[in-house]
């Protein structure tokens, strides 16, 4: 089964329980805890999460939110290669393309996002948390378990 690479927004929606997003982001996320499927956060959300975390509860809360995010989800690495792939994207949101490259080279199955629209011509399929919900629960989806 091939991992879905999660957009920062799907994350932020859980942890900051922000609507209309949070419903299918936490029910999809409990669904990759539960074992249901795997999920990647690209190396980069880690740092942008763990700044927003201590800005708002200070640095301990931020390395335990962290720890706690790397339990349940892989990290895709963002290396020189990956930065010039998105480069070559040449997209309006560039970190789009950093996220759009991290889960090319990771080999994922999608990318679960809240803003389709950010990821044009995506080398992999994009799909919103509600529909990769679905792909992970379907007996026959290309993301179901083995």
């Amino acid at each position: 089964m091939k991992p879905l690479l999660l957009d920062l927004n799907v994350i932020l929606d859980v942890i900051l329980d922000r609507r209309p997003g949070a419903d299918a982001a936490s029910a999809l996320w409990a669904a990759i805890e539960g074992g249901r499927g795997r999920g990647v956060i690209p190396a980069h959300g880690l740092t942008t999460i763990f700044y927003l975390l201590e800005k708002a509860r200070g640095a301990a809360f931020a390395r335990d939110g962290v720890e706690r995010l790397m339990s349940v989800f892989g990290v895709a690495p963002v290396d020189e290669a990956v930065v010039r792939r998105a480069l070559v994207f040449a997209w309006p949101d560039f970190e789009d393309a950093v996220c759009a490259a991290a889960a090319e080279a990771s080999g994922c199955g999608a990318i679960v996002t809240r803003d389709p629209a950010g990821y044009p011509h995506a080398p992999l399929p994009v799909v919103d948390p509600a529909a990769a919900l679905s792909l992970l629960t379907s007996e026959e989806g290309p993301l179901a378990p083995n």
